[in-house]
């Protein structure tokens, strides 16, 4: 075949593609723009499309409609193959749609022998670069050495590239907005201020963080309730970064901070107060009543712990395109569980709920603001890790982002006490916490 007889049968094989996807999405109830590597777009649905998905590659799109996985999809975003153009909170709203997505055996037919015709040179997929299944290969699922591993795999990354989009503090959590009007800054300090409020430090009191990421929480508390707090973490460089700010604010005779598993405290060293903010998504569904069981054995009874993290709307953790995503490229062996189940552990290893908040419209809005910093350093976050690790962290960002939004996953601060009926000191009304 010759030069132009080959361009116009690929001509031909796109008109051929675009008019099956119109054919087969003729019943879409979302509004998505597809622009294919030659200019042409088509908008699938019933409404103008605030979003574009633009196809570098047929080979891209040709992979995409045999598999039909959104898992895909992302990775090929990962890898460059595609782009995410206009209001990606909008084409993120589309999940929703195209996972419901049911197709006819005539319009799967339509699709598959459409894709057979479009193909261009295959290549090596950057993704897989990093790709935390590559990473801790052989080990148990929560054993200490697989739990050490994966929390390198995510936090150990660069505190440099944190730095980029946290907040002041490097608070890496959930921020308290106040007024949607907050900085970041103000929030993640209106969250750590909330937290030791509602643990009601006292001077003198002695507090354990476990998961102290970069060391906000402990120094906060120390510097303005005069505790003396301690902190754990699995992250070298976490553990690094706190060391070097607890001796810049002289607070060397107040805070530690040490590398440690939460299963390997010592029931010798008792706490009056204990805090894990966005530590124990990485426990394990399984292995919640150990963790909590760590807890209450450093705890002196009556003492007040406070757990702050995200969970799930679903029972369980079962694999989708978006928990598979995350596993392998962003958080893994996490794994995220109901509210209700989570409390009902905490009871049945000696905890006394007392006080429970959501705070899933604050984590949105955590997330668009860190999102909006990462994408203003973008120079300087690829120069620390990649494109594709840029592109991985952005879409983690803005994914998350929408399942706060939808409600699919949520973020709860659970105030509990050590012991039913302990003596705990607490008020009588939440007044204190505001005044």
């Amino acid at each position: 075949m010759s030069t132009d007889s080959a361009e116009l049968q690929r001509i031909a094989n796109t008109e051929s593609l675009m008019r099956t996807l119109e054919q087969v999405f003729h019943h879409y109830t979302g509004s998505l723009s597809i622009r294919l590597w030659n200019g042409d777009s088509i908008t699938l649905g019933r409404k103008p499309a605030a979003a574009t998905i633009v196809f570098h590659s047929p080979n891209t799109l040709r992979r995409l409609i045999l598999r039909q996985d959104l898992l895909h999809l992302a990775e090929s975003y990962v890898d460059g193959d595609i782009d995410l153009q206009g209001d990606v909170n909008a084409l993120l709203a589309q999940r929703d749609h195209l996972e419901k997505l049911k197709f006819s055996i005539r319009d799967r037919i339509s699709l598959l022998l459409a894709a057979m015709t479009i193909h261009d040179n295959a290549h090596e997929d950057i993704a897989q670069h990093f790709d935390a299944e590559a990473h801790l290969p052989g080990l148990r699922k929560h054993s200490r050495n697989r739990d050490r591993n994966a929390i390198a795999f995510h936090y150990d990354k660069s505190n440099d590239f944190y730095r980029l989009w946290l907040d002041d503090q490097m608070v890496y959590s959930c921020a308290y907005f106040k007024q949607a009007s907050d900085s970041i800054h103000q929030a993640q300090s209106n969250k750590l201020e909330h937290i030791c409020r509602k643990l009601r430090l006292r001077p003198g009191e002695t507090l354990l963080d476990i998961g102290c990421g970069w060391g906000a929480l402990i120094c906060w508390a120390a510097k303005h309730y005069h505790v003396k707090a301690h902190g754990i973490t699995l992250s070298q460089q976490q553990h690094d970064y706190a060391q070097q700010k607890i001796r810049e604010l002289k607070l060397q005779d107040q805070v530690s901070v040490e590398l440690r598993d939460y299963r390997d405290l010592s029931a010798n060293q008792k706490f009056d107060k204990v805090s894990s903010v966005g530590m124990f998504e990485h426990v394990g569904i399984k292995h919640l009543p150990e963790y909590f069981q760590c807890v209450q054995r450093v705890l002196k009874p009556g003492g007040l712990f406070l757990n702050h993290g995200i969970t799930n709307d679903e029972e369980g953790w079962r694999p989708t395109a978006g928990t598979r995503f995350i596993q392998r490229y962003v958080f893994p062996d996490g794994e995220l569980e109901t509210i209700s189940n989570v409390q009902r552990v905490m009871e049945h290893n000696g905890f006394e709920i007392w006080d429970v908040e959501a705070l899933r419209p604050h984590y949105a809005m955590t997330l668009r603001h860190w999102l909006s910093r990462l994408d203003a350093h973008y120079e300087q976050a690829v120069a620390l890790i990649g494109e594709a690790a840029y592109r991985v962290w952005r879409l983690y960002i803005a994914v998350s982002a929408s399942q706060f939004d939808r409600g699919s996953i949520g973020v709860y601060q659970i105030l509990a006490i050590n012991g039913r009926g302990q003596q705990h000191g607490l008020p009588l009304t939440r007044e204190d916490l505001y005044q």
